[in-house]
């Protein structure tokens, strides 16, 4: 059937109101948006976990000069965990715990030697030998990696006292031993975070 006049001139309004390429870089933005963000979430998913035994890491700047009675290379070790925790993607909690626990086992510091119930015990947070190499146990970072992977394993742990969550993952001997540093691992956590300490992950 033959188009008239009338026909063809309202085609030609109706394609002059939606130009054929109206839509066609919109497509391309939100193709490239939405490839990103695959590419960016199968990292998340694929990243490999930190390796206890292949990095290590330093602070870098200073941490606050004292914060409830905790100085020094004390804060520099709680910084370290802190980021252990953080790159394993542990809860804010969790990180808490874990600074908790090193201040109950070691007082933040990195012990090369044990005591009459553990002889093998090392580091921040007195891990015996089965834990893992002894070059990893005297390591901030490594030994609170192993920490992390241990606690991660404690289902139910946010239902959890706090020092009950670090006895599963210690075995102490009392399960309340920890619980009178839990508002010192607080205020170290938040003075660590308000100063911007800086942690620098490297290889071993």
């Amino acid at each position: 059937m033959a188009v008239g006049p009338a026909s063809r001139a309202a085609a030609s309004s109706v394609a002059e109101r939606v130009p054929r390429n109206a839509s066609d870089g919109r497509g391309i933005v939100l193709g490239v948006v939405g490839l990103a963000l695959v590419l960016l979430l199968a990292w998340i998913v694929t990243r490999p976990a930190p390796d206890p035994v292949q990095q290590t890491a330093t602070v870098e700047g200073g941490v606050p000069s004292s914060v409830a009675g905790w100085s020094g290379e004390q804060l520099e070790h709680a910084a370290i965990i802190m980021r252990a925790g953080r790159d394993l993607g542990m809860s804010e909690r969790d990180v808490r715990v874990a600074v908790m626990t090193a201040m109950g086992e070691s007082s933040l510091r990195v012990l090369d030697r044990g005591d009459r119930a553990g002889p093998d015990s090392r580091g921040l947070f007195q891990q015996r030998d089965p834990w893992g190499p002894y070059e990893v146990r005297m390591d901030a970072y490594g030994s609170a990696v192993l920490f992390y992977r241990a606690l991660a394993r404690i289902d139910g742990r946010d239902e959890l006292a706090p020092t009950r969550v670090a006895h599963a993952v210690q075995i102490n001997r009392d399960p309340d031993h920890y619980a009178r540093w839990w508002d010192d691992a607080g205020e170290v956590v938040a003075a660590i975070d308000r100063a911007g300490v800086e942690v620098v992950v490297e290889p071993r």
